[in-house]
């Protein structure tokens, strides 16, 4: 079934969802990469971005939890665009030149994400589903956190419910304590870049 450009499955892997947006990907990474001697670096990201990485950005919220084959494929994807953007060998470290395009893996990408749904809570869900969320709008508060649900199944800990607080509750107290929406979209990607790469550095990605 498809709902928005997203392409659902019984048992919710996004396989299909992922291997046509990574087709569509590689299509256009390929047009790039015939023409990336004639483009500034500048030019090259905003292609890359705006033609192939954007579709992998798109609704990706929905992949969290998703099989980790599902992310690998997706994060292929992003660490060619690296290697074009930046005009690197096809088969060179990429953990360099993510940080250098300053870019999150994939699977940062999709908590920053899902960490921004508790902002707009009142009106994508019901009150009922995530708790305290009066909090989150309270950004000066000390003790902004969100009630965590026990989810009785692996497969349950993906709904959203149970996936935002997890990830909310995690962040640093700088982060949560941001005082507007704009600071903590900055402090949560300059946190989970930070994440990330002193995760990775030693790594390919």
């Amino acid at each position: 079934m498809k709902v928005l450009g997203v392409v659902l499955d019984r048992r919710l892997t996004f396989h299909k969802h992922v291997s046509t947006a990574t087709q569509s990907c590689n299509y256009h990474a390929l047009a790039i990469r015939h023409i990336r001697h004639l483009l500034t670096t500048e030019l090259a990201q905003t292609l890359a971005c705006s033609l192939f990485l954007s579709k992998i950005d798109y609704c990706n919220a929905v992949l969290h939890g998703a099989p980790n084959y599902s992310i690998k494929k997706l994060q292929r994807v992003r660490n060619n665009a690296a290697r074009i953007v930046l005009q690197e060998p096809r088969r060179s470290h990429t953990t360099p030149l993510l940080k250098i395009a300053h870019w999150l893996p994939v699977q940062q990408r999709i908590d920053y994400k899902v960490v921004q749904g508790p902002q707009h809570v009142d009106a994508v869900v019901p009150s009922t589903l995530i708790k305290d969320r009066e909090h989150v709008h309270n950004l000066r508060s000390a003790t902004t956190l969100l009630s965590q649900p026990l989810p009785r199944t692996t497969f349950a800990k993906r709904a959203f419910r149970c996936s935002a607080p997890v990830i909310w509750n995690s962040l640093p107290k700088t982060v949560i304590d941001s005082d507007s929406v704009t600071v903590l979209k900055s402090r949560l990607k300059t946190s989970l870049f930070s994440q990330a790469y002193s995760l990775s550095s030693s790594s390919s990605l």
